[in-house]
């Protein structure tokens, strides 16, 4: 390729498109997304990956005109925003047993803003959370999101992708997968508080002077900590799986 075709009209918009596909997935992927990376930062780099994939980019298959190319920006937008949702509902798996084991243990109100997604959550969520993502970087996540950028630039036209029903259905299937599995993982803990919340009933008719909120709330605490410790690494174990599962899915993709 000589460099003057890099300003041919069909070039252009590939890279522009490029540039929108990549930034698009860096706003909704795990890792990328992070609220502590600023928009500069993204941008900055959107921009620098754009560069690096553009020699393997292929020929611009759609007419170049604005209604054609405000169509295929928001296709590239709906293809990182969809990858995004893909890994998000298999992240959070996490982040739902966070929240189960916050409200069995009475830390519902104890809430702070996860700097992973900028909304507020309980601690125990936001704990698991940042936990899980250091295991994601551990298994090269971000080295993962840069080849499946690799890959659908071969297999996925710039402009080109639509959503199908093979995907609304994986995703339908995974949100009730994210629920089902977040409970499980949070089960334990539940079943031991619905256990102690039946000893100390007991303890409440046998022994009135008992004093469920002195004595009860920490112990159940305390005892809800040790189980927590006990099943976290499984509990990461599965966080693990799951992510590896929602990458194979993104196969559907191309």
């Amino acid at each position: 390729m000589e460099w003057a075709e890099i300003f041919r009209e069909d070039f252009i918009v590939g890279f522009v498109l490029l540039f929108f596909r990549i930034a698009a997935l860096f706003l909704a992927v795990p890792i990328f997304s992070h609220k502590n990376i600023s928009m500069t930062i993204k941008a900055s780099m959107a921009f620098f990956f754009t560069v690096i994939f553009y020699p393997s980019m292929p020929p611009l298959d759609i007419p170049i005109n604005v209604a054609s190319i405000t169509l295929a920006i928001l296709s590239e937008f709906m293809l990182g925003l969809v990858v995004g949702i893909v890994l998000l509902l298999a992240y959070n798996v996490i982040t739902f047993a966070g929240g189960l084991i916050s409200f069995m243990m009475g830390f519902s109100m104890a809430s702070a803003i996860d700097p992973q997604t900028g909304v507020s959550m309980p601690i125990i969520s936001q704990f698991l959370s940042l936990i899980g993502l250091m295991i994601l970087l551990s298994l090269n996540l971000h080295h993962w999101i840069l080849l499946f950028i690799d890959s659908a630039i071969e297999k996925v036209p710039l402009g080109g992708f639509m959503m199908s029903k093979d995907i609304f259905h994986y995703i339908i299937n995974a949100t009730s997968n994210m629920f089902i599995v977040g409970f499980m993982i949070a089960f334990p803990i539940i079943a031991l508080s619905l256990l102690s919340d039946v000893i100390f009933g007991m303890l409440m008719k046998t022994m009135p002077q008992f004093n469920l909120l002195v004595i009860g709330f920490p112990i159940k605490i305390m005892v809800t900590f040790v189980v927590l410790i006990a099943i976290f690494a499984s509990s990461m174990l599965i966080l693990k799986e799951q992510m590896m599962e929602a990458f194979n899915a993104l196969t559907m993709f191309f």
